[in-house]
């Protein structure tokens, strides 16, 4: 039988609860900084050296933590259903816990690219990017991260997937940022829609088939988690 499609989209709630840093409630600063100054094409601009410094230190931090139970939980729903996880995080805690189908968003601080070139992409890890670190046509490598002020590309691919979804899984998100918190609306109105975050976003009260699970992400993924899996059995 055809597995049934599962969208997940995941926010800075799920990494939080991993001990990393995140832009999520802090007022428009993230770990001190304003966010204009370290994550705008005008502060890259302004002050590049600071903006590399700024992704240096969150790429050595990524290092240190660990995926969670809601990354973990996530994974395990590949065992019974058709999973493309769309995350808002520039993490790779979804890859180390193992879901294999991933869309990011709004970049990836793992890789660096061409501040000329968009399409050059390279995986740098967890190491520094430096002032003098070019391309291959000779031009300075920055984060390969979305910011404020940039176009998002990937939404395209998210909603193309979302359309076809037949249960979306948000987590971790307090569905403002956009154009993200949109993918909602793309999923079939027959659909189930699962929201897991301790604040109720009144605005998708319309919705059918529509559940509110007021946790945070490893308290209330885990259960929905086994809940699908168990689900799966009675549509074989």
């Amino acid at each position: 039988m055809k597995k049934k499609k599962i969208v997940v989209l995941t926010g800075a709630g799920v990494s939080a609860e991993s001990g990393l840093s995140t832009f999520r409630d802090s007022n428009g600063l993230w770990e001190n900084y304003n966010v204009y100054e370290i994550a705008t094409p005008d502060g890259w601009y302004n002050n590049p050296s600071l903006v590399l410094e700024f992704y240096n230190q969150r790429r050595r931090q990524l290092k240190n933590v660990e995926p969670n139970a809601a990354h973990y939980a996530l994974a395990k729903l590949q065992e019974k259903y058709d999973v493309t996880i769309v995350t808002q995080n520039v993490d790779n805690l979804h890859e180390r816990a193992g879901s294999k189908n991933i869309i990011h968003l709004h970049g990836e601080l793992t890789k660096a690219r061409s501040t000329e070139n968009y399409h050059f992409v390279i995986d740098i890890g967890y190491d520094d990017i430096h002032i003098g670190d070019l391309c291959d046509k000779g031009h300075q490598l920055r984060p390969h991260i979305v910011w404020f002020g940039e176009s998002v590309p990937k939404i395209y691919e998210a909603s193309k997937v979302a359309s076809v979804a037949d249960i979306i899984i948000v987590v971790g998100t307090s569905l403002v940022v956009y154009p993200a918190a949109g993918l909602i609306e793309y999923v079939p109105e027959n659909s189930y829609k699962y929201i897991i975050d301790p604040v109720k976003p009144a605005v998708y009260n319309a919705h059918r088939n529509l559940e509110f699970i007021l946790e945070k992400a490893t308290v209330g993924t885990p259960p929905l988690v086994e809940k699908l899996l168990k689900e799966s059995h009675t549509d074989e």
